[in-house]
């Protein structure tokens, strides 16, 4: 491998954001913002913790589209998303979506205490990044949510709680929070107010990284893209020779491109032959954190398409086939942490944006949990109002006193 590589990202090529600029430096020059990186101080446990879910979701949503759609999520919203809900569960419902979160061995106190970390450490990491983490809470007024469930969102997640009355005058404020923290990005999540709905649970994401070092734009130009299916698409193609973080394997290519001072980062994979698919499902914590290793410094002839998308997924099932079935049923769930009133998981919902260009990268995600009433269970209805049969009987000696068919039930005159 020559020291002058050209890197061409196809076009299902994964992009990752690293442990997750606003000035304009010219052309290639590093930005002039970029200090030392601050460590986010996070125990071993909890990283194997999200770095295990976020593979292990993103597998399982794989299963579910097809080779050609593009995908784009944000582990890390659902995470802290299902924490909160975690904090409303007891039981064996708790227990599922801790094995879920892959942390089944973490104390709530040690799970909560790593969200409050990232919401108040990653915002911060790097002042040439824009970043946003916030959570809210929003309920039913006539819903009675238990005191400590409040405050552990409160103390812990920093999350806004209103009382609303759930009509469809309440949607407008709920996507308008969407919106307002991930500029404008996201404006609207939800286009109803189911009648069962008593509770929505809000995380939002927002990343706005300028390259330390741009592409120039004079240098972007048309070029051919070849789909999974073989076929092609036209795209604009950005281009620069760059000291890039390089790493090659015998299945694909990554680099790594840093944003600000470098304590987020871009790292894309480009399968040599096989599917983006086939190298995820092949991807574990242990394999990503030898691929950090493996990674050299070296100039690297970059080939990126400019992009622009937006999304959204309905991740019941999805998390049913990765454990969590119990919430999602309004027979078997128990959220008795969340309120007295039965309730259960209507739906969990995550909408994501995602715009690379020669300045930087642009992302934000909402997940959205609701939050339902269990109905009181209906009154079976027996009707005979077709041919029935009858027995009259004696209980102790179990004597059978007339047995009959009724076809035609006429009253006498």
């Amino acid at each position: 491998m020559t020291k002058w590589q050209s890197f061409y990202c196809a076009g299902c090529a994964a992009l990752l954001l690293g442990s997750c600029a606003k000035s304009t430096p010219g052309k290639g020059e590093p930005d002039p913002r970029a200090d030392q990186p601050t460590p986010i101080a996070l125990s071993a446990s909890v990283r194997g913790s999200q770095s295990g879910f976020s593979f292990s979701f993103f597998k399982e949503l794989l299963k579910t589209k097809q080779p050609g759609e593009n995908l784009f999520v944000s582990p890390l919203s659902l995470h802290m998303a299902l924490s909160m809900v975690a904090n409303g569960a007891s039981g064996t419902t708790r227990e599922e979506i801790l094995h879920t979160l892959q942390a089944k061995d973490l104390s709530p106190e040690a799970l909560n205490q790593a969200c409050r970390t990232l919401l108040e450490a990653l915002p911060g990491a790097d002042p040439a990044v824009t970043m946003g983490l916030a959570n809210a809470l929003f309920y039913k007024n006539s819903f009675p949510v238990e005191a400590p469930f409040l405050q552990t969102l409160t103390g812990y997640y920093k999350a806004q709680v209103s009382g609303l009355s759930f009509k469809p005058s309440d949607l407008p404020l709920i996507n308008r929070w969407a919106s307002d923290h991930t500029h404008g990005k996201i404006p609207k999540v939800l286009d109803r107010l189911d009648e069962d709905l008593v509770v929505l649970l809000l995380n939002a994401l927002y990343f706005k990284g300028v390259w330390r070092v741009k592409f120039d734009k004079d240098q972007t130009r048309p070029a051919v893209f070849t789909k999974a299916d073989g076929t092609s698409l036209q795209v604009n193609m950005m281009h620069r020779t760059d000291t890039v973080k390089y790493a090659t394997t015998t299945d694909f290519d990554a680099i790594q491109k840093p944003y600000g001072n470098g304590q987020f980062t871009l790292t894309v994979l480009l399968p040599k032959t096989s599917a983006v698919a086939d190298l995820f499902n092949q991807m574990d914590p242990p394999k990503w954190n030898a691929l950090q290793g493996s990674f050299r410094t070296m100039n690297v002839g970059v080939a990126i398409p400019r992009f622009r998308l937006q999304q959204e997924f309905r991740l019941n099932a999805v998390l049913e086939a990765m454990g969590i079935s119990k919430a999602f049923d309004h027979l078997a769930a128990d959220f008795s942490a969340l309120s007295r009133d039965p309730s259960f998981i209507s739906f969990i919902q995550q909408n994501t944006f995602a715009a690379v260009d020669e300045e930087g990268t642009e992302a934000a995600a909402v997940t959205t949990v609701g939050v339902g009433v269990t109905s009181l269970p209906s009154v079976p209805q027996f009707i005979c109002n077709r041919p029935f049969g009858i027995v009259i009987s004696e209980n102790t000696s179990q004597s059978i006193l007339f047995m009959g068919r009724i076809s035609q039930p006429a009253d006498l005159p």
